[in-house]
């Protein structure tokens, strides 16, 4: 399979890295100094950039008739506008907060929590996020999906992270040197505390569910997500 990566920054390398070793050629490596030159011999595009060209990397491969996997976050505002280009061209996305299988499982727990949790009004549901100091969206893409399926479950309608609000899910977003991310489900009562929680350790698992992902979307057309590349159904 032939490579694109939209993006060459640390989890560029990481994604080039696990490529390789998985017996995979990359065909570009696109920094913001260079040119799409090379997109149009890649079987995918993966694409691991910063918010504001990630709209410009997408649409651009999407144009090119390639499939595009995106872990970018902080540029959720216009994935409508992906949405119509994907299918006015009959091609194939997949947009992930997070590929990680560990974090995959963890968004599965986090909704099943909050629907159980749902009905106990006694407890205070908050959460913490925290990620290196070169990320630059606040809170991240990970955390606005947790918060997303504790407010679809919930009573709560939006997510804060300062002066939030009753109905608001209080993100407390933390930058710290070196940490990939860890993210954590609070809810606290006056006689109790219950806590989930996801660390990861390095980038590697990131990196391989991209290009687990990227492997699985060829051939297809369509919308998609990590729900489809790991088969994970749809519970309500």
């Amino acid at each position: 399979m032939k490579i694109a990566l939209l993006g060459y920054g640390k989890m560029g390398k990481v994604i080039e890295k696990i490529a390789l070793e998985r017996g995979h050629e990359i065909v570009l490596k696109k920094d913001e100094f260079n040119t799409f030159d090379g997109l149009s011999t890649a079987d995918v595009a993966i694409d691991f950039s910063t918010p504001s060209i990630a709209v410009e990397n997408i649409s651009t491969a999407i144009n090119h008739g390639i499939p595009v996997i995106s872990g970018t976050t902080g540029w959720l505002e216009n994935y409508p506008e992906i949405e119509r280009l994907c299918n006015e061209k009959k091609a194939a996305f997949l947009y992930g907060s997070n590929f990680s299988l560990g974090v995959n499982l963890f968004f599965e727990l986090n909704e099943y929590l909050a629907k159980m949790m749902a009905k106990f009004k006694d407890y205070k549901v908050t959460m913490e996020e925290i990620h290196h100091t070169q990320k630059l969206d606040k809170p991240s893409g990970t955390a606005i999906s947790l918060a997303n399926a504790i407010i679809n479950h919930t009573d709560k309608n939006n997510w804060a992270i300062e002066n939030p609000k009753e109905d608001d899910v209080f993100i407390d977003v933390k930058r710290i040197d070196d940490v990939p991310g860890t993210h954590s489900v609070y809810y606290n009562s006056d006689v109790d505390f219950i806590e989930i929680k996801h660390i990861a350790h390095n980038r590697e698992g990131f990196a391989l569910g991209a290009v687990i992902a990227a492997e699985w979307i060829i051939g297809k057309k369509g919308i998609f997500s990590m729900k489809d590349v790991l088969n994970i159904e749809n519970r309500e």
